[in-house]
C-alpha cells in the first residue's frame, strides 16, 4: 500500500503539483549569514582597538549597539579609524573609503552649522552628546542621522578616541 492510499482526497486534488522553493529564500539566508559575518568581523576589530588602547569597552555596550547602529571610531584628531560595515547601508561609502577621513565627509550645504558647533563643543569638553544631523550619502542624497557620541578614555583616564553610534532618524 502506498502513502497516498491512506490520505483522503478527491481526484481533483490528485493533480496538485509541488512548487520548488524560490531562490529568494537562499538569497535571504545568504544575507543573514553575511550580516553575522560582518557583525563578528566588526566586533573583532573593535575589540582589537579597545585592547590596543586599553579601553574599558564593556561600559560602552558596543556589541549590543552594533546590531542596530553604525559604529564610527575616530582618533583624538577626529580622523576616522574604524567604521562598521553598516556604514555602507547608511551612506553608500565603504569602510575603506572613510578610514583616514574626517566625519565632514558626510556633511554638506544643508548640514546645520549650529548642531556641528554643539558637537565640536562637546568634543572639546570631552563629554557625551546626542544630536540629529542632516548628512549626505556618497550619491548626494540626504538622510537624517541620530549620533550618540562618547569620548573614550583609557584605563589611566586619558582621552583615547571618540566613538559614535549612528542610526537613521
Amino acid at each position: 500500500m502506498d502513502f497516498l492510499d491512506y490520505m483522503p482526497f478527491d481526484e481533483s486534488e490528485a493533480n496538485i503539483s509541488c512548487n520548488s522553493v524560490p531562490i529568494h529564500c537562499w538569497d535571504f539566508h545568504y544575507e543573514s549569514i553575511n550580516e553575522l559575518k560582518f557583525f563578528s568581523s566588526d566586533l573583532k576589530k573593535i575589540k582589537h582597538i579597545s585592547t590596543q588602547f586599553n579601553w574599558n569597552d564593556v561600559a560602552l555596550a558596543i556589541s549590543e549597539r552594533l546590531i542596530n547602529e553604525v559604529v564610527v571610531i575616530t582618533n583624538g584628531e577626529q580622523k576616522i579609524i574604524f567604521a562598521s560595515k553598516g556604514i555602507y547601508k547608511m551612506t553608500g561609502y565603504t569602510e575603506k573609503e572613510v578610514v583616514g577621513k574626517f566625519p565632514k565627509i558626510f556633511q554638506g550645504t544643508g548640514t546645520s552649522e549650529l548642531v556641528l558647533k554643539e558637537i565640536r563643543v562637546a568634543i572639546e569638553k570631552q563629554i557625551p552628546f546626542e544630536k540629529t544631523l542632516l548628512n549626505y550619502k556618497k550619491n548626494g542624497e540626504t538622510y537624517e542621522c541620530v549620533i550618540n557620541g562618547f569620548p573614550v578614555f583609557n584605563r589611566k583616564g586619558e582621552l583615547s578616541h571618540f566613538i559614535a553610534f549612528e542610526r537613521a532618524a
